[in-house]
């Protein structure tokens, strides 16, 4: 690969990757709700996504899911439904009345959950099945191939970490005032629902 060609990629991936999306939403919603700890692990989850997405454009299974799309549909429809779980759950769930303070949803959940929205993604899903390949060399060998993905899938990576944790940290500093207002806990609860449903609506629109 040339430099203008890593170049290109990393220009590309800059404004694909800082585009907000579900991604973004989420660790700025944990943030928002619970501090930077939890934006932090939710940053570091979402990438951990990513590595998924990596070795498996390396291996070659994004050509089988690129081939198929009633698979791709059936993917994203489960993430849209779980992301829709997550939002019902926290509206049926009984809360107290007790007001200020910050949620205290264990920090493995946190994780968890970002692992899963990411792999849910559908703009995480098109990234590495119909852009990342265009910037591979064309009639790359599959050794060569292999290797090129990886080291495009790292550089996405890491610039995707960096935006990431500036959504974390910048959530967290406007999520001071957010915490800091008195307000019962089904009044939080509603709000985090409402953006999880809206996250399930995104995926929805994406997937049709």
């Amino acid at each position: 690969m040339g430099i203008g060609q890593l170049v290109g990629f990393a220009g590309a991936t800059v404004v694909l990757v800082g585009m907000p999306g579900p991604n973004n939403l989420y660790i700025s919603l944990r943030s928002l709700t619970q501090g930077r700890r939890a934006g932090v692990v939710s940053a570091l989850a979402i990438e951990t996504g990513t590595l998924v997405y990596i070795a498996v454009t390396a291996l070659g299974l994004a050509t089988l899911v690129k081939a198929s799309p009633a698979l791709f549909t059936a993917i994203t429809l489960a993430g849209a439904l779980y992301l829709a779980y997550l939002g019902v759950k926290l509206i049926t769930t009984r809360t107290s009345e007790h007001t200020g303070g910050v949620d205290t949803a264990p920090l493995g959940r946190v994780f968890r959950d970002g692992v899963l929205v990411n792999l849910m993604n559908p703009k995480a899903a098109l990234f590495f099945l119909a852009f990342l390949p265009q910037f591979t060399t064309r009639d790359a060998g599959p050794d060569q191939l292999r290797t090129e993905m990886l080291l495009l899938g790292a550089g996405a990576l890491l610039i995707g970490l960096v935006f990431d944790l500036c959504y974390a940290v910048g959530a967290d500093a406007i999520g001071r005032r957010f915490r800091a207002v008195r307000t019962t806990s089904r009044g939080r609860n509603l709000v985090v629902a409402g953006i999880y449903l809206a996250l399930s609506a995104f995926a929805l629109i994406a997937a049709f």
